[in-house]
């Protein structure tokens, strides 16, 4: 076809084809062949064509440099992907997976629906009473404790408010598909029983999204039951029967609310808002709070919150029963005396397991003692959550915070109603006592954790996942950055679990290591290449701001020891200790792994070789001056927090502006490139991983400033940092109060007891010193945490290094209840 009769037929009209024609006659008078391009054209249309691709590569690039942070590690899953579901894994499928709430039922499903407690006290002059739900240090109870749990099949929890205990138990039986059944009984037991005290229970189901159906059941207008279906639970039954034990049946009142939440972190309010106020009875005047009915808009699909309220003068008790649909052979309900039946047998595998693997009998210790180790232990394992979401992460890449893919977290916490969420450093500790209990549910906890592994071998160090989790967090400590480590305390499990799963015949145990092992490689790579300092072979930890001017010491959040005095100055070629430390024993544990698998290891041998090379260590942290094991960086002691001057022509009503300025550092003398003097946990690294020779003279320095009173020796464990440190006891802002410096802190002691425990067994002139050493130290240890516990009702998350008093947020039944490996002597 013609080009005319193309343009004809692509314009239909006669101009396009004059135009066409007059082109061919001037076509001659053109010096370029038809359909040949100007060269200056040409060459600026190539030039436009390079440009558009270096902009689109460009911009290309800066997505995969922005989408880095958020892209998984290209390694096989060591949780496939349905192992957390009951046809998988049936024996974990159902827990008391909140620890946030005093008492919480979930699965391990991802939208499982939830079940939970509350209560409140009635015919009191409170308007309304304070409802209890999720554990809060403000709520002042006298203490909560799961004084037995095995971290599957059941637990038993006391809660003690000032008049009266709530008992919770809970036990499971497996059947179905669908991970069987589950029941609890709820007792409210007055502390003096002459006493008048009413108590309403609340014991709810709620879904979380619309990823279900609840069909609440009701009998003579009260709520008997509910009928259910998941996707991943099929069909089941919630009975909440109207028998309830107590000492006046006619002193017992029923109530319920049906409704609606769009989350779960709203079930509380939807409870507050659905109360009412009626008339206790006729002859009483004094109101009491019941629940309002059917309240569900109108715009859902259907109620998704269903509530029961008993209401009874104390002592009362109720159950309510979890049945899966799939569990066709029940042989009958788990209730009354099977319920009591079944939780006794229970009761007594865990007694026996107990003594079989810690031995505290044994050892003599009393019938209390042994009761707080098992106290210590089922706090542990009863805090374990599974959580389900996104981390909220960013990069140096990244304008704003995004979203890290969702992913499940099956971990333990370390203090319920301060931290209920996963945390890096903690988990290794928590690990240490777990592996011991049930090492199935370590590798479960250590695989889940790995498999949250970015493709720059980068872990979240905070875990917020879910909107429960993320309801308990300050928005500011929200956000994960990618430059920010934490210690690889996984490690330290892992030296005893790799052990056991090389020496296992269990083709499970093969195919976890072999998932694990890239993973890991992955791990120790990312801290060999973010976390290295100037000179080769040092190590500093990332993330320390030096624009701070509030702070007397800017921060070491990604060490774990939080405000604990590094150089005042960070700079690119500061050098930490404990880092170094961490590092070395993660390249002897690889090392281990690699050999195992067939793999290379010799590179983590030379690795291991080279970082605990004493004389290299020695080099670059052993300070001539202090004689310890020290930080280097740029640093001055000569620091103070004061008010900033007022500018010098401010008018006197501006005054009080002035005074409601924060402190900020002032510098007294100017920093110089020194070793950071600051005695304490940090210098105790090389010992505390078992990295100074045993014939080393430097060991008997380290046992010489850990026995002195004047350093870091108390009669209750070894405090933070030395008395004579210029940073000890001192705020690091005009609001923080000292964090890591002073309290004693029970992981460092525990690895301190480790060590002494080692030197005290391996042959070196310090042998016998180590030993008088490791059982002086275990004996303050043990005794004053349980004598706190005796007095307050709780562990707690530091203590006091002059009064030995427990401090902080509790309970703290995270890397604290390591107390129950102290008294094993277990290492």
């Amino acid at each position: 076809m013609s080009k005319p009769g193309l343009r004809r037929r692509l314009r239909g009209n006669e101009k396009a084809t004059y135009e066409e024609s007059k082109d061919e006659k001037n076509e001659e008078k053109w010096p370029y062949a038809k359909g040949q391009l100007d060269p200056l054209a040409k060459a600026t249309g190539a030039a436009v064509v390079v440009v558009m691709t270096l902009l689109i590569t460009y911009f290309r690039f800066q997505q995969y440099l922005c989408d880095i942070i958020i892209t998984p590690v290209d390694s096989d899953p060591i949780i496939p992907a349905n192992g957390s579901l009951p046809s998988v894994n049936p024996e974990r499928f159902w827990g008391t997976y909140r620890p946030q709430a005093y008492f919480g039922i979930k699965s391990r499903s991802k939208t499982s629906p939830v079940f939970g407690l509350m209560w409140m006290s009635q015919l009191t002059n409170q308007m309304p009473p304070p409802l209890r739900h999720w554990c809060d240090q403000g709520d002042r109870l006298e203490s909560y404790v799961w004084l037995k749990h095995d971290g599957e099949n059941f637990g038993e929890q006391e809660i003690k408010e000032k008049l009266f205990t709530v008992k919770t138990d809970f036990v499971k039986q497996p059947g179905g598909e669908h991970g069987g059944d589950w029941s609890a009984r709820i007792s409210f037991i007055p502390k003096d029983p002459s006493l008048s005290v009413v108590v309403s229970s609340f014991f709810y189901v709620a879904l979380d999204q619309d990823n279900g159906r609840l069909e609440p059941k009701l009998t003579k207008g009260r709520l008997t039951s509910v009928d259910g279906w998941h996707e991943d639970l099929g069909s089941f039954e919630l009975q909440m029967p109207n028998i309830v034990a107590t000492a006046e049946k006619s002193q017992v009142k029923h109530s319920y609310f049906i409704s609606y939440a769009k989350q779960l972190d709203q079930l509380k309010d939807i409870l507050v808002n659905g109360l009412k106020v009626e008339a206790w009875d006729k002859g009483r005047t004094q109101p009491y709070f019941t629940l309002s009915g059917r309240r569900v808009p109108r715009d859902v699909p259907g109620p998704n919150f269903v509530i029961k309220q008993v209401t009874a003068k104390l002592p009362f008790t109720m159950e309510v029963m979890y049945e899966s649909g799939s569990f066709v052979n029940r042989q009958g309900h788990l209730s009354k005396d099977s319920f009591s039946a079944l939780i006794g047998s229970k009761e007594k595998e865990f007694d026996a397991k107990f003594e079989k693997v810690f031995q505290l009998e044994q050892r003599n210790y009393t019938v209390n003692e042994i009761h707080f180790a098992k106290a210590a232990l089922s706090n542990m394992l009863g805090g374990i959550g599974y959580f389900y979401g996104p981390s909220l992460v960013q990069s140096r890449y990244n304008s704003e915070p995004v979203n890290y893919w969702e992913a499940p977290l099956y971990t333990a916490v370390p203090s319920r109603p301060f931290f209920p969420r996963g945390f890096l450093w903690d988990e290794g500790f928590h690990n240490m006592l777990i592996r011991m209990w049930n090492s199935e549910i370590s590798k479960d906890i250590i695989g889940h954790w790995m498999d949250l592994m970015n493709t720059e071998g980068w872990i979240p160090r905070e875990q917020i996942l879910g909107v429960e989790a993320r309801a308990k967090v300050p928005a500011e400590f929200v956000i994960q950055r990618n430059t920010n480590a934490n210690p690889p305390t996984f490690f330290l499990p892992l030296q005893s679990l790799i052990k056991e799963m090389i020496q296992s015949d269990k083709p499970s145990d093969k195919a976890y290591l072999k998932a694990l092992y890239p993973r890991l490689k992955r791990w120790f790579a990312y801290y060999n290449t973010t976390q290295n300092g100037d000179q080769p072979f040092t190590y500093r930890w990332h993330g320390r701001d030096p624009t701070l001017t509030k702070q007397l010491n800017p921060l070491t959040l990604t060490s774990g020891l939080d405000d604990y005095p590094r150089a005042s100055h960070p700079t690119s070629d500061e050098r930490h200790v404990d880092l170094r430390c961490w590092i070395a024993l993660a390249a002897g544990v690889m090392r281990d792994i690699a050999r195992s698998l067939g793999q290379e290891w010799q590179t983590y041998e030379d690795t291991h070789n080279l970082l605990t090379d004493n004389q290299m260590l020695d080099k670059l942290h052993w300070s001539p001056k202090a004689q310890q094991y020290s930080d280097w960086g740029l640093h001055t002691d000569k620091a103070r927090l004061e008010k900033p001057k007022p500018p010098p022509n401010q008018h006197p009503s501006q005054r009080h502006q002035h005074m409601d300025t924060d402190k900020i550092r002032v510098v007294l003398t100017e920093p110089t490139r020194q070793f950071v003097n600051a005695l304490g946990y940090v210098s105790l690294f090389p010992f505390l991983l078992k990295i100074v020779h045993a014939d080393s003279p430097k060991l008997d320095k380290i046992l010489s400033d850990i026995t002195d009173p004047t350093k870091l020796w108390t009669e209750f464990g070894l405090r933070s940092i030395s008395r004579n440190s210029k940073f000890y006891a001192r705020f690091n802002t005009e609001h923080d109060p000292p964090y890591w410096r002073g309290p004693i802190w029970i992981n460092m002691n525990y690895l301190c007891l480790s060590a002494l425990h080692h030197y005290s067994s391996v042959d070196g002139p310090y042998r016998e010193r180590a030993k008088t050493v490791y059982t002086n130290l275990r004996k303050n240890l043990v005794t004053n945490i349980f004598k706190e516990y005796e007095r307050t009702g709780y562990i707690w998350e530091n203590y006091n290094d002059k009064t030995g008093e427990g401090k902080g947020s509790h309970p703290f039944t995270g890397w604290s209840a390591l107390v129950v490996l102290m008294m094993a002597e277990t290492f």
